[in-house]
């Protein structure tokens, strides 16, 4: 992964499952207990559609806290590539915390799954070219962390985590602080070391951003022949990323002008959950 700290991971792993366990468990699963507490159970899920999978740690965490004596024995890793009918993981352990946290566990691989199924899909469609694929902010509240790391699961990048840890400087920005040059300098001083990027709509303002020292340059809505001259006139002293009008039909002509990153908001936002179902026996 290449933003996500693993301390990081760890802590929103631990602090979503125990908010998903929250909102669905509440006092008590009330259906559970018609099932004999000493009762024991097997399951197994499967997935009934093509997929990549991510949410491994997830679905551990939630049977952890749940009961940690249940036994998972899982059959694929994250960001594998799985078939309809593939067998994911296997449980053993009481059937009333199989079936507690069944939906918890699911719901987390299903969402984190199709972010990873998602990405792998536009990936595939840049293969040969040198281009890097980013997500953008555009999240599920309170998921992000775990959406990012689905993000690079599936074969694409992180953009920025959030507003703290880089600069993307729009036109509202620039409005407000007395043009480009004022802004990038005023970023370099708040917080040194930090990625300055700056959003540009034509190829002088493209000029700007240069010569004001932005680290990164994000093209947005340019025409490929724009997006070719800049390539050009930027001769690797900046970053370059696509946005805007990025989708199946344009990405890959985009990648082939020679931009360094092309950010889809698609990737973590237009996803439908893959298709999952877990079966017990006694």
């Amino acid at each position: 992964m290449s933003n996500i700290l693993l301390e990081q991971l760890t802590a929103e792993i631990q602090a979503g499952v125990r908010l998903a366990l929250a909102e669905d468990v509440g006092s008590g699963d009330i259906t559970a207990q018609l099932i004999p507490a000493e009762q024991s159970a097997s399951a197994r899920v499967i997935t009934r559609e093509t997929a990549v999978i991510s949410g491994v740690a997830w679905v551990n965490e939630v049977f952890r806290q749940v009961d940690s004596s249940v036994h998972i024995r899982w059959h694929v890793a994250d960001g594998q590539r799985v078939q309809a009918n593939d067998v994911l993981f296997e449980l053993e352990g009481k059937a009333r915390a199989l079936l507690t946290g069944e939906r918890a566990a699911l719901n987390f691989l299903q969402t984190l799954s199709a972010v990873a199924t998602r990405c792998q899909y536009f990936a595939d469609m840049v293969a040969g070219t040198s281009v890097k694929l980013l997500d953008t902010r555009k999240t599920l509240p309170g998921l992000r962390v775990a959406q990012k790391y689905a993000v690079t699961c599936g074969g694409c990048h992180n953009h920025r985590m959030g507003l703290y840890d880089a600069f993307l400087i729009k036109e509202n920005h620039i409005t407000a602080c007395g043009g480009v040059a004022a802004t990038v300098q005023a970023a370099h001083r708040i917080a040194p070391g930090k990625p300055v990027e700056v959003e540009v709509e034509n190829l002088d303002e493209l000029r700007q951003a240069l010569a004001a020292g932005a680290d990164i340059i994000m093209l947005d809505e340019l025409s490929l022949e724009d997006m070719r001259t800049a390539v050009e006139i930027n001769a690797s002293q900046a970053k370059l990323e696509a946005s805007g009008n990025v989708n199946e039909q344009t990405i890959r002509a985009i990648a082939e002008t020679g931009v360094d990153y092309i950010s889809l908001g698609t990737l973590t936002k237009d996803i439908k959950a893959v298709d999952l179902s877990m079966r017990l026996s006694l």
